[in-house]
């Protein structure tokens, strides 16, 4: 098996880091939340999403519910196609809920605002988006995330769930994947 770590680049989010990440972001939304009479719902987009999403709502002490959606964009390229498809659904009703959507990463932003009107549209009372990475200089849409653990560059990120044609995921940070892998 192969050294996962030799294709990283840079390193752009250590442990330590995307630690403070999630602790920043959960006490935000415990503060926003706290006194919200709505059912709060994460809405978490798999498969990236989840070691961000779990790390996050562990920190935060208010009930909630999780959901989870898996949409695609990328598949095995590194650039979105600008088709999204919808493959897993929620099964709960959110209608009249807090919905807190949990990404991975927020690029060109048209994923996130069709989820935005799919939500609206099921009725949520609120509809905000969380998103591990950011890159708003990528977006294609009037889009921006309510809650941003960081800004990065214009480079293909992996680690901490980001994936490479469903590689690199567990690698416990985040890091510029080295063009060398994904350009042969």
């Amino acid at each position: 098996m192969q050294n996962m770590h030799k294709d990283i680049e840079t390193i752009l989010a250590d442990e330590a880091t995307l630690a403070g990440i999630c602790d920043r972001l959960a006490a935000r939304i415990t503060e926003d939340y706290r006194d919200s009479d709505k059912d709060l719902v994460f809405v978490i987009i798999l498969k990236g999403s989840v070691y961000f999403a779990t790390d996050l709502i562990r920190r935060i002490p208010l009930p909630c519910e999780m959901e989870f959606m898996k949409v695609s964009s990328y598949g095995a390229s590194t650039t979105t196609s600008g088709f999204i498809q919808v493959h897993l659904d929620l099964k709960r009703d959110v209608h009249d809920a807090d919905v807190i959507v949990i990404e991975d990463i927020i690029d060109s932003g048209r994923t996130l605002e069709k989820l935005s009107n799919l939500l609206a549209d099921r009725g949520a009372h609120s509809v905000r988006f969380c998103t591990l990475l950011d890159k708003p200089e990528r977006r294609q849409v009037k889009l921006d995330a309510d809650y941003v653990g960081l800004n990065i560059p214009d480079a293909f990120v992996v680690g901490y769930g980001l994936d490479y044609d469903e590689k690199y995921r567990n690698l416990p940070y985040v890091g510029i994947l080295k063009p060398a892998v994904y350009r042969k």
